[in-house]
C-alpha cells in the first residue's frame, strides 16, 4: 500500500496572508504608486474592513529591555487578526535593513509572520511584497 503525503506543506497563516495580499493588490490597482504611506494605510484598512478581516492600526510596540517594557515610540503599522504584522512602505527598493526591521518587530511583538508591502512599485505582486516568518 502506498500512502501519499501532501508534498507542499501549508505555510503558517497562509490563508490570512493571501487574503491580506489580495486586499493590498486591490488598493494598489485602484491608487497606483506615488502616494504617502499614510494614504495606503488608510485605504488598506478600509479594504480589510470591507472584507471582514479583523485588524488594529498603529499598535504600540514597547521594547523589552532587562525585564522592563520601555515605550520607545515604535508602532506596528497594522496587525491583522492578532497574527500577522504588516509593515507598509513607499520606497524605490526594499533594502536588507527593511527585512531586518520586520524580523525585529516580529521578535519583539511575539508574532511569527509579517509582510512588507511596498506600494511604490509598478505592480505590487511583482517586487512589492516580502513575507517573513520567525
Amino acid at each position: 500500500m502506498i500512502i501519499h503525503h501532501e508534498t507542499r506543506s501549508k505555510l503558517l497563516h497562509e490563508e490570512l496572508t493571501e487574503s491580506v495580499i489580495g486586499a493590498a493588490i486591490e488598493v494598489h490597482r485602484a491608487l497606483g504608486p506615488g502616494l504617502l504611506e499614510s494614504a495606503y494605510e488608510e485605504c488598506l484598512c478600509h479594504e480589510l474592513n470591507l472584507r471582514g478581516i479583523l485588524f488594529k492600526r498603529q499598535v504600540p510596540l514597547p521594547v523589552r529591555y532587562k525585564g522592563v517594557n520601555l515605550d520607545c515610540g515604535y508602532r506596528l503599522d497594522v496587525v491583522v487578526d492578532d497574527k500577522l504584522v504588516l509593515e507598509l512602505k513607499c520606497l524605490e527598493h526594499i533594502l536588507p535593513v527593511h527585512d531586518a526591521q520586520l524580523l525585529t518587530y516580529l521578535k519583539i511583538s511575539g508574532k511569527r509572520v509579517g509582510l512588507i508591502l511596498n506600494f511604490h512599485v509598478a505592480t505590487l505582486a511583482r517586487g512589492g511584497i516580502v513575507r517573513k516568518v520567525l
